[in-house]
């Protein structure tokens, strides 16, 4: 539990002050500006307020209130899957204290006012279509997802590996065959 702890209380402050920072520095900076560019133009930065879910999908006029309790129900079973990782699980820890930063990050943003989750990176153009806004929480919670999504893919590998060892048994043990017939 120590371990878990340790990488949850390192990457949170680094990740949540990272979010809040820029964030606050994207109201600032961009509010008025035209379309200033980073990395030399691969990358937009623009101001935008998501009051809807992920990928800016949207669920009426305020649906601060919905995205709430959502956010505070996935806070819990993320800390419960943390909770019950083997204590050896780096991968798994580091996924899931990396969606838990960015969906702190924007319940910050959605309890703090109503104007919705401050976006501002993207969008950008991937040739066949234009990658939505996001935000540096955005970025934890893609990361910590895809990362999860290997972690379960590996145990499940290690599941079958395990299972597969279990039912060939020992290779010194000679198993009893079908009892010979008369002809």
């Amino acid at each position: 539990m120590k371990r878990k702890l340790t990488i949850l209380g390192v990457s949170l402050p680094i990740i949540l002050v990272a979010d809040i920072v820029t964030k606050r520095w994207a109201v600032a900076a961009l509010a008025d500006a035209g379309r200033p560019d980073f990395l030399g133009g691969y990358v937009p930065l623009n101001l935008a307020y998501n009051t809807g879910a992920a990928f800016g999908i949207s669920i009426g006029n305020d649906p601060r209130w919905f995205f709430v309790p959502i956010a505070l129900l996935a806070l819990a079973l993320m800390i419960a899957l943390v909770i019950q990782a083997r204590p050896n699980d780096n991968l798994r820890i580091v996924a899931l204290t990396l969606v838990i930063c960015g969906a702190l990050g924007n319940l910050y943003d959605r309890v703090r006012w109503d104007g919705g989750v401050v976006d501002f990176i993207g969008p950008i153009s991937l040739g066949f279509m234009d990658w939505w806004i996001f935000n540096v929480a955005d970025m934890a919670i893609s990361c910590g997802v895809v990362l999860l999504v290997i972690s379960f893919w590996l145990e499940e590998r290690r599941l079958k590996r395990e299972g597969a060892e279990a039912d060939e048994g020992p290779a010194d043990v000679v198993r009893p065959g079908p009892e010979p017939t008369q002809g």
